[in-house]
């Protein structure tokens, strides 16, 4: 039984920058929530992690699956965790990491913000990608368009509600269009669910890589730094928060299946996916080989919606973190640096020469190394610093789910340093 004493000044003596939510209606409050659970849902179902169950489908077959049952499992720690703690202080992560451990904020902030910037010349090379899907666009202009519509939306007066309102949308959609695929590719379903569970194969830098285009890095904090930004903390919305992260696992884990059954048909139907070649898109070549020209332009539009929510939720979470190192900014200063943030992943993106399907792959895996970083400073401030929460009694259960999951994702970041950065050098 959770003992909530917190009170509703939980935070203020350590520099909470986010008071907590006045007069909020439910619909406001429903708002609040939906926008942390599509933010957290569509950064995790991003280019990245598409072009990551491809390759990986296209490696390990139906055993892929318990890559993909591993990753939701490790979410479900991973969010209930970061959720409950920041909503809890009324801290951003950084700050809350200072608080624990003095100076690890900045750490965790540098990390956040190089590992963001990393994952964001990825997202826009997908948008390039999905855009020449899609219209037939070179993918260095359909990137390029991606990351200029994406500072519009920051450079609005309404960007919070814009920024709302396009993630809703294209989340909805991507789930969609994706289900269809996965009917029509006529998967082989069974062979899938028992793989989930007894794969004949388990490969520790696949996990790592799934696990970091998912919840590693920024993805982490998206939700719960959104959920901030809204005033929706406290003591008083705990129940709401653990409710929207659960809502969050659960449509980023339907996704994540639904995508694999749609690749996972191709590849047993016996069609040769290219996944090493220059300029590899090999998500594209299975929505192709299922449903024909209409699958390859929805494989475009899928990607496309992924990608620039994903360049948002990056650049947004990414900028969120630079608060540790300039406290009283702006809401209108964090949107002018969220589109220097995005105007600089475009300059690289233009300038790298690396395919932005193996770039994807690589930044996948770099997030999951920081992971476990992040992760274990948080468990640190839940057992020992509990002032932080006003004095609420942090549950024992999920400590040990926490505990668990640091070993895990440190041990398998461990075993994947050499593989996950093979990939990049084999550019």
């Amino acid at each position: 039984m959770e003992q909530q004493s917190a009170s509703p000044a939980a935070g203020s003596a350590v520099g909470a920058t986010v008071p907590p939510a006045q007069g909020m209606t439910t619909a406001t409050r429903r708002a609040a929530f939906t926008a942390a659970i599509f933010l957290m849902a569509t950064s995790a179902i991003g280019p990245g992690f598409i072009t990551q169950t491809a390759t990986f489908t296209t490696k390990l077959g139906a055993a892929f699956a318990f890559a993909i049952l591993a990753s939701i499992l490790i979410d479900f720690v991973v969010q209930l965790n970061i959720w409950r703690i920041v909503t809890l202080t009324r801290m951003r992560a950084s700050d809350i990491a200072n608080a624990a451990i003095p100076g690890t904020g900045y750490v965790l902030a540098i990390l956040v913000i190089v590992g963001g910037l990393f994952f964001n010349i990825g997202n826009i090379g997908g948008s390039g990608l999905g855009l020449n899907a899609m219209l037939g666009l070179d993918p260095k202009w359909g990137g390029a368009i991606s990351a200029l519509i994406a500072i519009g939306i920051f450079l609005s007066k309404k960007a919070g509600v814009a920024i709302d309102r396009l993630i809703v949308v294209a989340g909805v959609a991507m789930i969609v269009l994706t289900l269809y695929v996965a009917i029509v590719s006529n998967p082989p379903v069974g062979d899938a669910l028992f793989q989930t569970f007894i794969p004949a194969t388990i490969d520790f830098a696949t996990i790592t890589t799934i696990v970091g285009g998912t919840v590693g890095g920024y993805i982490t904090y998206s939700g719960a730094h959104r959920l901030l930004d809204k005033g929706t903390v406290g003591i008083e919305n705990l129940g709401a928060v653990n409710r929207a992260a659960l809502t969050g696992i659960a449509v980023t884990g339907v996704m994540r299946y639904v995508l694999f059954l749609a690749i996972l048909g191709v590849v047993a139907s016996g069609v040769v996916i290219d996944v090493s070649g220059k300029g590899a898109n090999p998500a594209a070549q299975a929505f192709q080989a299922a449903a024909g020209d209409i699958g390859y332009r929805l494989f475009g539009a899928v990607l496309w919606f992924a990608a620039i929510t994903s360049v948002i939720g990056a650049a947004y979470t990414s900028v969120s973190f630079i608060t540790v190192f300039k406290k009283d900014i702006s809401e209108r200063g964090r949107n002018i640096a969220t589109v220097i943030f995005i105007a600089v992943s475009l300059f690289f993106y233009v300038v790298i020469t690396t395919p932005p399907a193996q770039m994807l792959v690589f930044v996948g895996g770099l997030n999951g190394l920081i992971l476990p970083i992040g992760l274990s400073i948080f468990i640190y401030a839940a057992w020992a610093r509990s002032d932080l929460m006003g004095g609420y009694r942090y549950p024992r259960w999920l400590l040990v789910l926490g505990v668990l999951t640091c070993a895990l994702t440190w041990y398998m970041g461990y075993k994947s340093i050499g593989p996950i950065f093979a990939l990049l050098s084999a550019a």
